[in-house]
């Protein structure tokens, strides 16, 4: 249930946000003295190149929600300057983030073998990742590079969110179906407040009546309570976690994990199905 302390938390968040942000200021410039690139593929945009991109992007990737290439636009360019500095100083105040801020871990392919990861006890980190990418056909190396944020470490911050993302599915066992997807977006809403999180939750005028119910009955409170009460999720170093039990790490980090999804969407199917054939006998019966 999302009571009162969990609201006093997420405006607690908000107020930190802004407050770091202010600390931070934005550097104004024109397009004809563009400052050069802070790190590999930046690309330095002025305030009215960023706020097209965003709200282009938003706009688009509302009715297609597959441009993963659109939704990683939307995160950078609205991250910027509040939201992304509170997630990084996140890091820095743990042990463990700011051992991966200096290690700068990547999730790829390439750093981590699913070939042994699916060899990992039944209910491990690992396993249940790889398990996890088998099943819904998803791989690590999807996700789009880091462009539009002007610091070279927040750029790394935001790097790290987006190939976490998928550990997040494996973690509470959401799929990659739209309903899954703003369930689990309105979780790191919550967890870490980034601006693209929460307008996801739009994407909620895309679902059919009986899966906006089941948004807003189950899945909603789940993802505000839990992302409120857990521990950032930011600071989970994965690549130490993958040996271990997945509901000890759970357990460690707050997270009830929520419904089965595919098993919930079964189940009403089969129990509207038994209804209509139900009616349908009865139909039959008063027709004789």
């Amino acid at each position: 249930m999302f009571t009162a302390s969990s609201f006093l938390r997420l405006r607690l968040r908000i107020y930190r946000s802004l407050v770091l942000g202010a600390a931070h200021p934005v550097r104004h410039f024109s397009v004809l003295d563009r400052p050069p690139p802070n790190y590999t593929r930046h690309v330095p945009l002025t305030l009215i190149e960023r706020s097209a991109l965003a709200a282009g992007s938003a706009v688009t990737s509302l009715f297609n929600p597959r441009r993963g290439d659109l939704i990683a636009t939307l995160g950078e360019t609205t991250a910027t300057p509040f939201f992304i500095y509170r997630l990084r100083d996140a890091m820095l105040s743990s042990p463990i983030g700011r051992r991966v801020l200096r290690d700068r871990p990547r999730i790829t392919s390439q750093t981590m073998s699913l070939q042994r990861l699916r060899t990992l006890p039944e209910n491990s980190v690992g396993r249940a990742y790889a398990s996890w990418l088998d099943k819904e056909g998803v791989s690590p190396d999807t996700r789009d590079e880091v462009r539009y944020i002007d610091n070279e470490e927040c750029a790394y911050v935001m790097q790290r969110y987006r190939e976490c993302h998928d550990f997040y599915h494996a973690l509470t066992g959401l799929p990659v179906m739209v309903e899954g997807e703003v369930a689990l977006k309105a979780f790191e809403f919550a967890n870490t407040f980034l601006p693209m999180t929460g307008m996801s939750l739009f994407a909620v005028t895309r679902l059919k009546p009986a899966e906006r119910s089941r948004l807003w009955q189950t899945y909603l409170p789940w993802a505000l309570t839990n992302g409120l009460r857990s521990k950032e999720l930011i600071n989970v170093y994965w690549e130490e976690q993958l040996d271990r039990d997945i509901d000890d790490l759970r357990a460690e980090l707050g997270i009830e994990r929520p419904p089965d999804l595919r098993d919930t969407r079964k189940a009403q199917r089969e129990q509207r199905k038994a209804a209509k054939e139900a009616r349908e006998r009865m139909g039959g019966l008063m027709v004789d």
